[in-house]
């Protein structure tokens, strides 16, 4: 009985809590409720950590050279893409970087920018492929903590962003991560194409240097709205959600840097042995 009634209070809760949602986006595609997303994120991560080390256990590594360039370009072309929206819909038509709310009109604009999120938010599910590919080729160094994490926090927050609040300042760093993701890519892709491009890679230690500045950036935007006297932002709840989350991957990403670069494992190889005859002599 007792059961039964909390079980109540909890569906009525979650109904009170929809009519906050936005109405302009409940009928697009997984954003009706936010359990088909956490169904998804689960089979990713019991796949990526449990179900696919098993599988490949005993097999050879898939070699998807071709299936890898064509992923990797596409996600470029997408994130170039999302890039105009986001700042044809705002960021680059009417938003201050200070205190932008969401213009919950029909506006084509306005419109525009929800949908903009909504792409975004879909583009986080197109990219938890590149922990099934590590899985698949059996690279399973590459399938850290953070990495999976990053996955499976990304769109589980932005459901609730798609749902409550498409646009204003909670938007910025979906923004920034299209750029970096343009960036990030492009050096996949050309990783991807063989080893004649390893001399166009040598850039690759400053991509986390990016990505540090990412966070950065983002957690300094974010910062304003807590000193700004007047910014009726719909639901501040989501800019602690925002600038909690950039806090989190700076001390993540900070942590992954040192141990990658400045302890060397991820420098190349002539510095790594140059490293380790120091570490000797000392």
């Amino acid at each position: 009985m007792a059961f039964n009634t909390l079980t109540s209070r909890a569906v009525l809760l979650y109904d009170e809590w929809l009519k906050e949602a936005d109405p302009r986006t409940g009928n697009w595609l997984l954003m009706g409720s936010p359990f088909p997303q956490t169904f998804i994120i689960a089979a990713y991560v019991f796949f990526v950590t449990t179900l696919g080390p098993r599988l490949m256990e005993n097999r050879k590594p898939f070699q998807l050279k071709n299936t890898m360039i064509i992923y990797n370009l596409s996600i470029v072309l997408f994130s170039l893409y999302m890039i105009y929206e986001f700042l044809m819909s705002g960021w680059a038509n009417g938003y201050t970087y200070r205190c932008d709310l969401v213009d919950y009109s029909s506006s084509p604009q306005a419109l525009r920018m929800a949908w903009t999120c909504w792409l975004y938010y879909f583009s986080k599910f197109i990219e938890m492929l590149d922990t099934v590919f590590f899985v698949l080729r059996k690279k399973s160094s590459q399938v850290s903590f953070l990495h999976v994490y990053h996955h499976s926090i990304m769109p589980f927050t932005w459901w609730f962003g798609v749902r409550f609040a498409p646009g204003g300042l909670g938007t910025f760093h979906a923004l920034l991560n299209c750029i970096v993701h343009v960036i990030m890519y492009s050096y996949y892709l050309l990783s991807a194409l063989g080893p004649k491009y390893q001399k166009y890679l040598w850039w690759k230690k400053y991509m986390t240097t990016i990505q540090l500045v990412q966070f950065v950036l983002v957690t300094a935007h974010i910062g304003q709205f807590f000193f700004m006297q007047d910014c009726p932002y719909q639901f501040p709840v989501f800019l602690y959600i925002i600038g909690l989350y950039g806090l989190i991957f700076l001390l993540l990403f900070l942590h992954f840097y040192y141990h990658a670069y400045t302890r060397g494992k991820r420098l190349p190889k002539v510095l790594q042995n140059r490293n380790l005859l120091l570490k000797k002599l000392d």
